[in-house]
C-alpha cells in the first residue's frame, strides 16, 4: 500500500534527528529526549510517481517518537488519506552508529539530516529502493503546524540543491481531523 511506504519513510526520517544532535553534543553524549514527542510533517519533495500523482491531495501528517531501551525508537504516525486517517507504528533498531537507525520492513531505507536547529525544525533526506528504482524524498518537520518564512525558504532551497523541481515540492496544508492521541 502506498501510504504504508510513505509512513515508513516518514518515520525513518524523523530518526535522523538523533544523528544531528549527536554531532552537536559531541563527546558529552546524545540527549535522545530532544527528539521525543510530537512532530508535524509540514512539507515534502519527492521524485516518486505515486507522490507526484497525489501530492495535491496530501495534508500535514503527524508523528510521535518514543525512546525505548537499547537505543531503539518507537515511531507512531497519523497520516490523512482520502480513505481516512491511517495510523501506524514501528520499532526502529539502533545500528551501533550514534544517531543511525534501521528498518528492513518493505526494503532498506536510508535517511540523513540535511539541516536542523535540534529544537523546532528538521529537514530530512530519505531514499529507498522500490521495484528496482531508488526513490528520494525531502521532508520538513516542525514542532508546530506553521514554520517561519525563513525555514520555508531554506527547505525550498535545499530541495532545489537535491535536484527537486518546483512541481515536486509541496507545502502541506494543516488539518485537524487526523492526529495521534496523547497518552
Amino acid at each position: 500500500m502506498r501510504t504504508t511506504g510513505l509512513s515508513l519513510s516518514l518515520s525513518l526520517a524523523l530518526l535522523c534527528l538523533l544523528r544531528t544532535e549527536a554531532e552537536d553534543l559531541g563527546a558529552v553524549g546524545l540527549d535522545k529526549s530532544k527528539i521525543a514527542g510530537k512532530w508535524h510533517i509540514v512539507a515534502l519533495a519527492s521524485d516518486s510517481e505515486s507522490y507526484l500523482q497525489k501530492k495535491n491531495e496530501l495534508k500535514m501528517a503527524m508523528a510521535t517518537i518514543a525512546v525505548l531501551g537499547e537505543g531503539n525508537l518507537k515511531v507512531s504516525f497519523a497520516i490523512p488519506t482520502p480513505e481516512g486517517c491511517k495510523k501506524s507504528e514501528m520499532i526502529l533498531q539502533a545500528t551501533g552508529i550514534l544517531g543511525e537507525y534501521y528498518s528492513s520492513e518493505r526494503g532498506n531505507k536510508t535517511v540523513q539530516v540535511v539541516d536542523t536547529d535540534g529544537k523546532t525544525y528538521a529537514v530530512i533526506f530519505a531514499s529507498r529502493v522500490k521495484d528496482g528504482r531508488t526513490l528520494h524524498m525531502l521532508r520538513l518537520y516542525s514542532r508546530t503546524r506553521e514554520v517561519s518564512p525563513k525555514i520555508t525558504t531554506l527547505f525550498k532551497k535545499l530541495a532545489r540543491e537535491k535536484s527537486f523541481t518546483e512541481e515536486m515540492i509541496r507545502m502541506l496544508p494543516s488539518q485537524e481531523e487526523c492526529s495521534l492521541d496523547e497518552a
